[in-house]
């Protein structure tokens, strides 16, 4: 479990593809992070739950499956990209932000930026099925980055950005066009899967 307080950001240092599979290698260098994790930690990488499966001093590395590359945004990675990082929570941390499973839902696409002095509003094209589990108030974790949604649309929703989340994660530096990871509220998920199984009762009378 996490919960989209960021700790860091991290540097893409190397992206090996694997010789007889279509899974990659992923190598993430930040100092303080990767210092203080061990093979066999679960990090969340621009919101994406990952296992460390080797480690220097300041690097981490990451194998990451066919799946994860096709339904989020590490597929897209780039050596030198920066990433968020966050380590899973310990019994007794205290959640900043809201429950994050680090099992990512679906992307998005920021369509619109807007810098209004020191804070910034972004809009974000979504599916109808990432629709369905957002509410105007509710959370959503963009790569990783648990923030509050402003408008829920059908094809869109809105955020708004303080200064400090700009300065210490990735979404300071998006421009439009880019591609994000989605995390919608687990509890959405939950009433969601209720909604859904009325419809099978109905069938079975």
């Amino acid at each position: 479990m996490f919960s989209g307080i960021i700790e860091a950001m991290g540097v893409v240092a190397k992206i090996e593809k694997e010789a007889n599979g279509p899974g990659c290698r992923l190598v993430i260098r930040e100092g303080k992070i990767g210092s203080e994790t061990k093979v066999a930690d679960s990090v969340a990488i621009n919101g994406c739950c990952l296992t460390v499966v080797e480690k220097s001093e300041d690097c981490m590395g990451f194998d990451v499956g066919p799946e994860s590359l096709k339904r989020t945004n590490l597929g897209r990675l780039q050596v030198g990209d920066r990433v968020n990082l966050e380590r899973a929570l310990a019994v007794g941390d205290r959640l900043g932000g809201h429950i994050v499973s680090g099992h990512i839902d679906g992307t998005g696409t920021l369509i619109e930026r807007i810098d209004e002095v020191q804070w910034s509003f972004y809009k974000f094209e979504i599916t109808h099925e990432i629709a369905k589990q957002m509410v105007s108030k509710g959370s959503i974790a963009i790569d990783g980055v648990s923030l509050t949604v402003v408008e829920a649309e059908p094809d869109y929703f809105t955020v708004a950005l303080i200064p400090f989340t700009l300065d210490v994660t990735t979404l300071g530096e998006m421009k439009p066009g880019r591609l994000v990871n989605l995390e919608t509220d687990i509890l959405a998920k939950y009433v969601q899967r209720l909604e859904e199984s009325k419809a099978w009762d109905a069938k079975t009378k």
